[in-house]
């Protein structure tokens, strides 16, 4: 079982910025660098979306077209951590971001395929 842990959500204006972090930690937790990690999102009234995932090493990521160019994802193996840099806020990215993790999911697959261990979630709120 692995736990997902999101901070620092919060208030921002349209233009600003906000860095999520994500630390993993379980009793039965394997090294933090076997298992891909992502973000998803999910706005009032809407189904949960896919955002970005990072491959188990770092080297590899993949977005969603509608964050790519203004979101970067990166991850700490050292600190069991990863990280979503949120730049160029909309108010379209207003959403409760998740934190997700597969031990035998890709990043690539992240986009199509249910991860199977998630956070609570932490609201990001971007006025205009």
């Amino acid at each position: 079982q692995v736990q997902l842990v999101e901070s620092g959500g919060g208030l921002v204006q349209t233009g600003g910025s906000v860095r999520l972090s994500c630390v993993a930690s379980g009793r039965a937790f394997d090294t933090f660098s076997s298992i891909t990690m992502g973000w998803f999102r999910q706005a009032p009234g809407k189904e949960r979306e896919f955002v970005v995932a990072i491959s188990r090493g770092g080297g590899n990521s993949e977005y969603a077209e509608s964050v790519k160019g203004r979101f970067t994802i990166s991850r700490d193996n050292t600190k069991n951590t990863v990280y979503l840099q949120m730049d160029s806020l909309k108010p379209e990215d207003t959403a409760v971001y998740y934190c997700a993790a597969d031990y035998s999911l890709g990043y690539s697959n992240f986009k199509t395929k249910r991860p199977r261990f998630w956070g609570q979630g932490t609201q990001v709120t971007v006025s205009p």
